[in-house]
C-alpha cells in the first residue's frame, strides 16, 4: 500500500506550482521587455561602436529615472495582493490602488522630463566626451516621452499579476518587442520607407513601442471578462489622496532602493567613460548579457511579492515562509546555472553583439569577455538580493532594505570599484569586482532580515 504524502510536503508542492505558474509569464514578460533594450543595443552596435557608446550614455541617464518610477509603481503589487488576500472590498480597493499608482507615475514623470531634456549638460558636468554627450541627448529627447506609458503599462501588469493572470502581460510584451524591433531598425538605418535617423530613430521607436504596449494592455483589462468588472478607468479623475499617499509611502523606499542599484551601474558606465570609449562599449555588452539573465530572478521577485502578500493578507504565517523560501531557492539555483554558462562561453555571448570580423571591435570584445567573467561570479548574489527584496516587499517592508541598498551599493560597492579601478589600476575589471562586492553585501543583509522577520515584528499580526 502506497504511503500518502505528508501534508507539509503537499503544501510545499502546491506552493511550488503556484509560484512557477505565476512567475513564468512574468519572467518571459521581463525577458521580452529586456529584449526591447537588447534590440536597441544590438542595432546601435551595428551602427558602430561610437554610436553604441553615445546610446549607452543616454540609456543610462534615462534608465536611472525609469527605474525610480518602476519602484514607485511597484508598490501597487503588494497593496493589491494584500487587499485581495484579505477579501475586504477588494474590487473597489484594487481599482483605487491602480488609479492612484497611475496618478503617482504622472506626478513623478513631469519634472523628470524637464531634467532629461538637458541630458548633454548633465553628461558634460560629470566629465563625459562632448561628442558622445551630444549624441546621447538626441537619443534621450526622443526616448523620454515613452516613460509615462511604460510606467502605466507596469501598473496594469501588476494588476493582472495580483489576480494571478500574468499571461496577458506576456502577450502584450511579446508584441511590443516585435513592434520595437521593426520600427527601430527602420528608423535607425532608413528602411521600409523611413528616414535614417540614427540615435534619434532609436528613441522614437522605443517611445512608440512603450505607447503601443500601454494601449494594448489597457484594452485587455477593459475588455477581458476576468478584469473588466474592476472598471479600472472608471472615474479616473476622482482623487483618493490617502491611497495616493500610501503608494508613495510604500513605493518611495522601493523606488530609492532600485534607483540606488541601477545608478551604481550607471555610475560604473560613467567611470568607464573616464577610462575610454572601448570600456563603455564593452561594459554595455557585458551588462546587457547580465541584465538578460537577471530577468528570471526579477520575475520570481515579482511573483513572490504577490504570493507573500496574499499570505500576509490571510494572516498565514506558514504560507509566508513557504512562498518566500520557494521563490528564493528557484532564483538562486537559476542564477548559479547562468554563472556556469557565462564561464563556459563568454566569447560566443559577446560576439552576438559585436562583429568579430571588424578589427575596430577586437579590443572591445576582449574587454567585454573579461567583464563577463566577473559578472558570472556575482550572478548568485544578484539573484539572491532581487528575490530577497521581493520577499520583504510582500510584507510591506521597504525602508530598511532601502538602507541596505545604500550601504551595499554606494558605500562598499562604489569604494571598492574606485579603489580597484583607479587605485590599483585594474581599470574596468576593478569596477566590475566592486559591483559584485556590493551585490554580495546587499544579498546577505536581505536574507538575514527575512530570516529574522518574526523577531523584527514583520509578521501578519502587525497590520490592522
Amino acid at each position: 500500500m502506497l504511503q500518502r504524502s505528508h501534508p507539509d510536503a503537499r503544501l510545499w508542492r502546491d506552493e511550488l506550482r503556484a509560484t512557477v505558474g505565476l512567475a513564468w509569464p512574468l519572467v518571459l514578460t521581463n525577458l521580452t521587455q529586456s529584449l526591447i533594450q537588447s534590440t536597441d543595443v544590438l542595432l546601435l552596435g551595428w551602427a558602430g561602436s561610437a554610436v553604441l557608446a553615445a546610446g549607452t550614455l543616454g540609456i543610462n541617464v534615462y534608465y536611472a529615472f525609469l527605474i525610480f518610477g518602476m519602484g514607485l509603481v511597484m508598490a501597487s503589487a503588494p497593496m493589491m495582493a494584500r487587499e485581495l488576500g484579505a477579501r475586504r472590498h477588494s474590487v473597489r480597493d484594487v481599482r483605487r490602488t491602480v488609479r492612484q499608482a497611475m496618478w503617482s507615475a504622472a506626478a513623478m514623470v513631469v519634472p523628470v522630463w524637464l531634467v532629461l531634456w538637458h541630458t548633454k549638460p548633465i553628461l558634460l558636468a560629470i566629465g563625459q566626451d562632448p561628442v558622445l554627450a551630444a549624441g546621447a541627448e538626441r537619443f534621450v529627447r526622443a526616448l523620454m516621452w515613452g516613460m509615462l506609458p511604460a510606467l502605466w503599462y507596469l501598473v496594469l501588469r501588476s494588476f493582472v499579476s495580483a489576480l494571478e493572470k500574468p499571461v496577458w502581460s506576456l502577450v502584450v510584451a511579446a508584441a511590443g518587442v516585435l513592434f520595437n524591433a521593426v520600427l527601430n531598425y527602420s528608423l535607425i538605418f532608413g528602411k521600409l520607407g523611413f528616414p535614417a535617423l540614427g540615435l534619434m530613430g532609436a528613441g522614437i521607436g522605443s517611445t512608440a513601442a512603450n505607447s503601443f504596449m500601454f494601449v494594448a494592455m489597457a484594452l485587455v483589462v477593459s475588455v477581458h471578462p476576468r478584469f473588466r468588472r474592476y472598471r479600472l478607468f472608471g472615474r479616473f479623475w476622482r482623487a483618493d489622496w490617502e491611497r495616493f499617499r500610501q503608494v508613495w509611502r510604500l513605493g518611495l523606499p522601493i523606488a530609492v532602493t532600485l534607483a540606488l542599484e541601477i545608478t551604481i551601474f550607471n555610475t560604473a558606465v560613467f567611470l568607464m567613460g573616464l577610462i575610454g570609449a572601448a570600456s563603455i562599449a564593452a561594459h554595455a555588452v557585458a551588462l546587457q548579457i547580465a541584465a538578460f539573465t537577471f530577468m528570471v530572478p526579477l520575475g520570481l521577485s515579482q511573483a513572490v511579492t504577490v504570493r507573500v502578500g496574499l499570505a500576509y493578507g490571510r494572516r498565514d504565517r506558514e504560507g509566508i515562509a513557504r512562498a518566500g523560501w520557494t521563490a528564493f531557492t528557484l532564483g538562486v539555483s537559476f542564477m548559479a546555472l547562468m554563472a556556469l554558462v557565462m564561464l563556459a562561453m563568454p566569447h560566443r555571448l559577446v560576439t552576438l553583439f559585436l562583429d568579430p570580423a571588424d578589427p575596430a571591435n577586437t579590443h572591445v570584445i576582449s574587454l567585454a569577455v573579461s567583464f563577463l567573467f566577473v559578472a558570472a561570479l556575482f550572478q548568485v548574489f544578484d539573484g539572491a538580493q532581487s528575490v530577497g527584496a521581493g520577499m520583504l516587499r510582500g510584507l510591506h517592508d521597504t525602508k530598511v532594505p532601502m538602507a541596505y541598498a545604500a550601504l551595499g551599493y554606494w558605500v562598499i560597492g562604489l569604494l571598492t570599484a574606485v579603489g580597484l579601478a583607479f587605485g590599483l589600476h585594474w581599470d574596468g575589471v576593478g569596477i566590475w569586482v566592486g559591483l559584485a562586492t556590493g551585490l554580495a553585501v546587499v544579498s546577505a543583509l536581505m536574507l538575514g532580515r527575512w530570516i529574522r522577520r518574526d523577531r523584527l515584528g514583520l509578521g501578519p499580526l502587525d497590520f490592522p
